[in-house]
């Protein structure tokens, strides 16, 4: 995936910092991993390799505990996050005919992030709403009974909001411009009558 130009600031100007910061000892790589996510949001291949350049070790022994630990995003977050719940009870309720839905729907694999940046699916394990499989959680919001029928719901119920945000940045300030002479119309009505 692309960088953003934020994240190449991030990753030519700040990365030796944060590194600095744990004396470049190459012990300090989780630390260091989980300070560079929480600056990027996930761990791109430029800023892995810059990190086994300032610590002097192969790119391997970095790569292998980015891959390993479940903490570690290899791809960014999308802005919306969907998390297919797998546990036992969502896996058997039909956990993974949501999640095959939703590769369809968004034409992305699990684990991966739309090339727009907005959305990304993950297989989780159980969220604790076993009586509700399959459980779908989008954006911290626990969606149950997930079904194909379901998947389209949500997808178009995101597609439909995304709508309204765009028109009301169209509409913004020429609509609160509107409602402003609005209410100043109706407050002179008012004044007249009380003179």
């Amino acid at each position: 995936m692309k960088l953003l130009e934020r994240e190449k600031e991030i990753i030519s100007n700040e990365l030796q910092d944060i590194v600095d910061e744990y004396q470049s000892k190459p012990e300090n790589l989780i630390p260091i991993l989980q300070k560079v996510q929480d600056k990027l949001g996930y761990l791109p291949l430029p800023a892995m390799e810059k990190i086994a350049q300032a610590l002097h070790i192969p790119a391997v022994d970095v790569f292998g505990p980015a891959t390993f630990y479940n903490q570690f995003r290899l791809n960014p977050p999308g802005e919306h996050q969907v998390k297919v719940c797998m546990g036992t009870a969502c896996y058997m309720a039909g956990g993974s005919i949501a999640m095959e839905s939703f590769e369809r729907r968004l034409n992305i694999k699990e684990g991966e992030t739309s090339p727009d940046r907005k959305y990304s699916l993950e297989r989780v394990a159980c969220v604790g709403c076993c009586t509700m499989a399959p459980v779908v959680v989008v954006d911290d919001e626990v969606e149950g009974s997930v079904t194909p029928t379901r998947v389209d719901g949500i997808m178009l119920s995101f597609e439909a909001s995304d709508g309204e945000k765009k028109q009301e940045q169209v509409e913004g300030p020429e609509k609160e411009q509107r409602e402003e002479l609005e209410k100043e119309e109706k407050s002179e009505p008012e004044k007249k009558e009380g003179e």
